[in-house]
């Protein structure tokens, strides 16, 4: 490392934060900060293989004294990696002069019709930026790839202000002599530099002029700055993957074979296949990208031999890593009847045993059904570790979104926190899902005059009510297979049953509001409620309002559908259920008629007592996720087993009775609202006169009699002439006696 500890301070890089991507900022804690003698904004040099310059910010307290926080292209431009160290030192300001002309060159994926927009995006982007000739730079919101510094005028490290002009030009026009009449350096590379002949190059070479050209190759498309919410997953796949690849020699003098292979697994859309690509963009490895069924040859043999030519081009062109997608699918289980699949598993392993650690070659894969993975490939020595990348927590979805939010213009009502704890079993795709429809939804919501709208496309701003029609359209992917509704109903829509209401919030709401007085009292939440009572009087409606009053994910089950005639897939379905709720908790697990699937063991049929232990075993093991409830509805509460309603699993019975005088009165006024009630009509003491009538009664009674009158006005005028009239009917106490005498109560 060159550079001394003389003048300036040794830190270790750490990766930058998601806002900072792109950025060219260097955050460092207050410590260091104090030892430079910098202020924010300042100029400083980092010292690793090369050198380059950014603008110094300062670190989060809690970020350790000894680190520096540095996005992909500033590490590229200094040849250094995630954990390496660099010395960092002040700029002498007299040497950072303001640039007059900067000249870039841009990615090959960047379209001629682009470039213009790139160059008024980048004077925009780049104002304050530190930059040198050779060194790579992103445009936030041009692409995911960067442009390349090839030539400033003046030469040397310099300042891009509101006054520099940045010209984007293709490696070819430089060549020709297109920067000729800036007064910048020639293209036969006068002062050592990487204008002449480097500059053919220029979209595929390093980042610097000097030793990071061998260092380090340019970080192009995913980094780690691009990964929200997935920090300790990521710090996981990189010791077992960056160490192997940059320090073989540290595995061979401790006596140990380094890991050959690394198994992501985890729910669809978590970030499996985006952590292995940030990786190997990372460590400057080659990419090898297999999609299972790709392998697949109708022909015998011809699926090993795809095999072996991919491993023998990894060992050729190593460090490279493999990348197996959906790996399930060619290395499944193996079984009597699948001949080619378990030639191909066989052929893996084989494969995967021969790796030599001096070859520089690991396997990654990735699956979300990792149980389908044949036994013989998870053991040491092939996949060595197992890494689960679950469904992110409110801090994760809170990076991912600032991720996804970067480039975007954000209107001041739009708070990526509030968004966050919205989103509760969201994963990183969805998110995706959820700003791209925000984006959407602000396009459609233009201006439709033609000058408002032209003003409007130059400078786009997405709102508040932007993400709220997307989260209205976006559904966690995770639940998409249980979810049969999004309720919209809360407790101002059930009448009475107050009681009820008071334990479900209890059992519900308060773990997940007060956790810290749980904590402090060493108390744990209800795991189960029951709720239980005559048909009609509001069970289910009970648990879908809960639903709608608490922001967590509801999963609703009807018994009967868990049931299936062949052995172990209704317990599989129970399994399955429980297995998504806790990866999108906070979440609910409804189940409507309970009674439908647990009878006690011994009286019904032998599907039913497996089902009631599946039942069982689940219940017990929610006791490591207080952020699991499940709820349970039946009119028919002595036919369940016992055993499911002891202490710790549905514990806490609600009974949901008919309801009294004054619960009748609230229950008719939720089903009167909105309704042209007449004047002879009196709420309460129309209650008072229907004793014995449950919720489901009155519901259907008020329904009734407003039936009766649109009869009354349809049967009278035609269609035209009927809605016409729409706003003089109403509903007598004569049609409530009329429906009252019809009704079966």
């Amino acid at each position: 490392m060159s550079g001394s500890d003389s003048d300036g301070v040794s830190l270790s890089v750490r990766a930058a934060e998601k806002r900072d991507a792109g950025r060219g900022v260097a955050r460092i804690p207050e410590l260091a900060r104090r030892q430079l003698g910098v202020l924010s904004g300042d100029t400083v040099i980092i010292d690793g293989e090369a050198e380059t310059v950014a603008k110094m910010w300062p670190a989060d307290p809690s970020v350790a004294e000894n680190v520096i926080q540095i996005d992909a292209d500033t590490r590229a431009n200094a040849g250094v990696h995630v954990g390496d160290a660099v010395t960092v030192r002040p700029a002498d300001k007299s040497s950072i002069r303001e640039a007059e002309r900067v000249t870039l060159t841009p990615p090959p994926s960047l379209s001629a019709n682009e470039r213009q927009v790139a160059e008024r995006e980048a004077t925009k982007k780049l104002r304050n930026r530190p930059v040198r000739a050779g060194e790579q730079i992103r445009v936030e919101g041009v692409g995911a790839e960067p442009f390349k510094v090839v030539d400033t005028t003046p030469e040397g490290d310099v300042r891009i202000t509101s006054t520099t002009t940045i010209r984007i030009h293709t490696p070819d026009a430089i060549d020709s002599g297109a920067t000729a009449a800036t007064g910048s350096r020639s293209s036969s590379g006068a002062g050592g530099d990487s204008s002449g002949s480097d500059s053919t190059g220029a979209a595929s070479e390093s980042g610097t002029p000097s030793a990071a050209a061998s260092a380090t190759q340019p970080t192009s498309g995913v980094t780690y700055e691009d990964i929200g919410g997935l920090d300790e997953e990521l710090e996981l796949v990189r010791e077992m993957i960056e160490l192997p690849l940059s320090e073989p020699d540290l595995f061979r003098r401790l006596g140990v074979e380094p890991p050959s292979g690394v198994l992501l697994y985890g729910p669809p859309g978590t970030g499996k296949t985006l952590i292995a690509r940030a990786v190997a963009n990372e460590v400057d490895a080659n990419f090898e990208t297999i999609s299972g069924p790709e392998i697949m040859s109708k022909y015998k043999g011809e699926s090993e031999e795809r095999l072996r030519e991919v491993f023998e081009t990894a060992s050729a062109n190593a460090p490279t890593i493999i990348f197996f997608d959906e790996i399930d699918s060619i290395a499944g289980q193996r079984d009597d009847d699948g001949d080619a699949e378990n030639r191909i598993v066989g052929q893996l392993l084989t494969l995967m045993d021969g790796l030599d650690a001096r070859e520089e070659v690991i396997v990654i894969g990735a699956t979300n059904r990792v149980d389908a993975i044949d036994p013989a490939l998870r053991r040491g020595g092939r996949f060595d570790r197992e890494i689960q990348i679950g469904v992110p927590g409110e801090e994760g979805r809170r990076e991912i979104l600032e991720v996804h939010t970067r480039g975007m213009p954000l209107g001041d009502d739009v708070n990526i926190d509030a968004i966050a704890r919205r989103t509760h079993g969201f994963v990183g795709a969805d998110l995706d899902s959820v700003t791209s429809e925000a984006a959407m939804a602000a396009i459609r919501g233009r201006p439709t005059d033609t000058d408002d709208r032209e003003e409007w496309n130059r400078n786009p701003t997405v709102r508040k009510r932007h993400f709220d029609e997307a989260l209205a359209a976006v559904e966690p992917s995770a639940m998409r297979e249980y979810v049969a509704e999004s309720p919209n109903t809360d407790f101002s829509d059930v009448g009475g049953l107050e009681a009820a209401k008071g334990t479900l919030r209890e059992s519900v709401e308060w773990p997940l509001t007060y956790d810290r007085l749980f904590e402090e009292t060493n108390t744990e939440p209800p795991s189960g409620v029951l709720l239980h009572g005559p048909p009609g009087t509001g069970k289910t409606l009970l648990a879908r309002a809960l639903a709608g009053e608490t922001d967590v994910n509801f999963i609703r089950v009807d018994g009967p559908e868990i049931i299936d005639r062949y052995v172990g897939e209704s317990e599989k379905a129970i399994r399955e259920v429980f297995e998504r709720a806790r990866q999108s908790a906070p979440s609910i697990v409804f189940f409507d008629e309970i009674d439908a699937i647990t009878s006690a063991r011994g009286e019904g049929h032998e599907v039913t007592e497996r089902v009631v232990s599946q039942l069982l075993t689940e219940l017990d093991g929610m006791r490591e996720n207080p952020n699991l409830v499940v709820l349970a509805a039946t009119n028919r509460k002595e036919h369940i087993d016992p055993a499911l309603l002891r202490p710790g699993r549905l514990d806490t019975h609600v009974y949901v009775g008919e309801p009294d005088r004054e619960a009748r009165e609230k229950i008719l006024e939720v089903h009167a609202r909105g309704k042209p009630l007449a004047d002879d009509l009196d709420i309460a003491e129309l209650a008072a006169e229907l004793e014995g009538y449950t919720g489901a009664d009155l519901e259907a009674l008020v329904r009734d009699a407003s039936m009766r009158a649109i009869r009354e006005v349809a049967s009278e005028y035609e269609p035209d002439e009927a809605n016409e009239k729409a706003d003089e009917v109403l509903i007598e106490r004569r049609h409530l006696e009329a429906a009252r005498e019809d009704g079966d109560v």
